[in-house]
């Protein structure tokens, strides 16, 4: 809400009746106290710069009328009014979205005016747009590291061990059984693929040179 302003009518003969205006950034709402008074009898009538509203006062013969030279230009086609039991409204739609100073007169604007062009040229051009963040492969990514692991050449005991378990995941049934169970008799000291060969008799166990096998009691 703005700013408020109060008046009366001080015609000769004629009551003292009160109004009151307030805006919004939309609208100039002038609110005029009178009681009881008959929507018939209530006419407005809306120009660019002016205000004219004249009320029947209830149970009398007197009109009561109110003339304003309005500060700012309205919407005629966009005003209305509203009659309740204890006054009358009159809803003024601005032309402009700017604060009034005051409701007569001439007001002075109070309105945010546009950055002079020769500001906005001495300011450069307006800032690039931030590239664009770089949208990672992930699928490719994890393809390329499974490559290069398969591609990696391992030695020693990792290049045997690799190949125990690439004869023992191709191999046949016997295969399998000839290297579980060369591998437990023996202590796992000796790692067989021929079935019929360790499976006649128990697989002793056969240290490397120069160590001696020593199984523990339990």
């Amino acid at each position: 809400m703005g700013d408020c302003k109060h008046n009366s009518a001080t015609e000769i003969g004629k009551p003292k009746i009160k109004h009151d205006w307030y805006q919004t950034e939309s609208q100039v709402v002038i609110t005029i106290l009178i009681k009881n008074a008959q929507s018939d009898k209530v006419k407005a009538n809306y120009g660019e710069r002016s205000l004219s509203v004249s009320i029947a006062l209830p149970n009398t013969e007197i009109e009561y009328s109110l003339d304003l030279q309005l500060a700012h230009e309205i919407v005629p086609t966009m005003c209305s009014y509203i009659v309740s039991p204890s006054k009358v409204e009159v809803k003024l739609r601005k032309k402009e979205g700017i604060r009034w100073t005051n409701l007569e007169g001439e007001g002075k604007e109070e309105i945010v005016k546009a950055i002079p062009n020769a500001v906005v040229d001495a300011l450069g051009p307006p800032l690039q747009q931030p590239p664009k963040l770089f949208k990672k492969d992930w699928d490719k990514i994890e393809k390329d590291i499974k490559k290069m692991e398969e591609e990696e050449k391992p030695e020693g005991d990792a290049a045997l061990n690799a190949l125990f378990q690439k004869i023992y995941g191709e191999g046949s049934d016997e295969v399998r059984r000839a290297m579980n169970k060369s591998f437990m008799e023996s202590g796992g000291t000796v790692l067989s693929t021929n079935w019929n060969q360790v499976g006649q008799e128990k697989v002793d166990a056969k240290p490397p040179d120069g160590l001696e096998f020593k199984k523990w009691d339990s």
